[in-house]
């Protein structure tokens, strides 16, 4: 995932909701159950964990069986031990009691989501430890674990498994991603190993993208019990040895065979919390309902459409839409370089405003800023005596206008469509334009010349631009 641009803001579900998911997962309801179940008798070893001659009852407590019941029964005791749901009262005797945090479970939401993500960070943890199997084989001879013999990094596979969550939590937030959908494995897989600039994987590449679905298959099954995720594994018959006859014919064409998975809701409050706590910018939706129209333009103005609409929707629904829309319009003001970019957020903010802000869109119809926005927003609504527009006003909200697209799209089909159509319609734009009083007046009109598919055109377009910025001394 990369850092160099902004991520996306994420649409969280309630926290109250979040909170019910969190206690009903499986792994922490295990948890809370040992918890509750632990008393004088209870034993633990050394490092905490229930003594051997306890997994039988515990696993019972949380009515497991089979081969993995104590396994599941001690890795939910060691969550409640890293969530301070159990505490360990004599290290040399070995006794618990229910800790203190337990309470917390019944307490607010925020509590019990911060019990959560404590034990989130555990099973994470967990994750990025070797199949237990391949630890008992590294042990050398005085019963320490060999690293060097596991070909195990253990930061970089904390690592690898942290860039993957990050490229799955920016998948769900993009604007043309998944959504709730869910994203396939070898996909999610090839996002960590191939380079964006390679063309057809090579053989080495794509069996590294094989090893690390394999890796991610074994990950996805340790971290959807606690809820991060919901997933699908990789089907058994593709894993099947070469030399062995699958158990049913499988179809190789089935993506979903070769691992399905997304985030939950709570998975992404999980990650978004992991991502805030590394200091990595994470916006929501909400984020700037309480805060000044400067605030939520500015904000919005590198959202995508959607959650543009969606923050500001949040915005207005704490205002009176009236004074709302005369504190859009102040912000609206200058002549920075972000100034376009808030126009047109404020146009669109605008649009979700009833008929009852137009006192404050008369009020701004002589500002040689805000009067072509004011005009267009009443004529749109059919409001009558709106006086026609100055040839002035008109090219200047043509360029504010195309210099806001840039800014929001660059280079976009919609853009070169608009770009082609202002030339069409007004055989003499390029002349004017280059005069027009704008700090972007050169920009746009270089840009127009990159866009126009006709040559004599755009021809025009950077002779003007040139004029524009010979006029503003630059």
């Amino acid at each position: 995932m990369s850092d160099s641009s902004p991520l996306p803001p994420v649409r969280l579900h309630p926290e109250a909701e979040l909170a019910r998911d969190a206690l009903s997962t499986p792994l922490l309801t295990r948890a809370a159950r040992l918890a509750r179940w632990a008393g004088e008798d209870t034993r633990v070893d050394a490092g905490g964990g229930l003594v051997e001659e306890q997994l039988p009852a515990a696993a019972s407590e949380l009515g497991l069986s089979g081969d993995d019941a104590a396994a599941c029964a001690s890795e939910a005791w060691r969550v409640a031990l890293d969530t301070g749901l159990v505490e360990i009262l004599d290290e040399e005797e070995g006794t618990v009691t229910a800790g203190a945090d337990l309470a917390l479970l019944t307490g607010s939401p925020q509590d019990v989501l911060g019990v959560w993500l404590t034990a989130l960070e555990t099973v994470l943890a967990d994750a990025s430890v070797p199949d237990l199997d391949d630890l008992v084989d590294a042990l050398d001879e005085g019963g320490e674990v060999d690293l060097t013999s596991l070909d195990w990094d253990p930061q970089a596979e904390q690592e690898f498994l942290d860039g993957v969550l990050g490229n799955l939590y920016l998948l769900t937030v993009s604007e043309d991603g998944p959504g709730d959908g869910t994203v396939p494995l070898p996909a999610l897989a090839a996002s960590m190993i191939v380079p964006s600039d390679m063309g057809e994987p090579t053989n080495d590449v794509l069996e590294q993208v094989s090893d690390a679905m394999m890796r991610l298959d074994d990950q996805f099954r340790i971290l959807e019990p606690i809820g991060l995720v919901a997933y699908r594994p990789v089907d058994e018959a593709l894993m099947a040895d070469a030399d062995e006859e699958p158990a049913a014919v499988v179809d190789e064409t089935d993506v979903s065979r070769y691992g399905m998975v997304r985030l939950t809701p709570l998975g992404l409050y999980g990650l978004r919390s992991r991502l805030l706590e590394a200091g990595i910018a994470a916006p929501a939706v909400g984020d700037l309902a309480d805060k000044g129209a400067d605030a939520l333009l500015d904000g919005t103005a590198v959202f995508p459409p959607s959650a543009a609409q969606a923050e500001t929707e949040q915005w207005l629904a704490r205002r009176e839409p009236l004074a709302a829309a005369r504190e859009l319009l102040g912000a609206a003001r200058g002549a920075d370089q972000g100034a376009p970019l808030r126009r047109l957020r404020c146009q669109q903010a605008l649009s979700l405003v009833g008929t009852v802000a137009e006192p404050a869109l008369r009020e701004v119809l002589d500002d040689p800023e805000l009067g072509g926005l004011a005009r267009v927003w009443l004529v749109e609504r059919g409001f009558e005596d709106v006086p026609a527009p100055s040839q002035d006003m008109v090219f200047w909200l043509t360029v504010d206008t195309i210099a806001a697209q840039l800014a929001a799209e660059g280079n976009s089909e919609e853009l070169q469509g608009l770009v082609e159509g202002l030339a069409q319609q007004h055989g003499g734009f390029f002349a004017a334009a280059w005069r027009v009083d704008h700090p972007a007046t050169a920009d746009v009109l270089e840009a127009m010349g990159r866009l126009h598919p006709d040559k004599k055109v755009a021809k025009e377009a950077r002779k003007a631009a040139f004029k524009a910025r010979s006029q503003q001394g630059g």
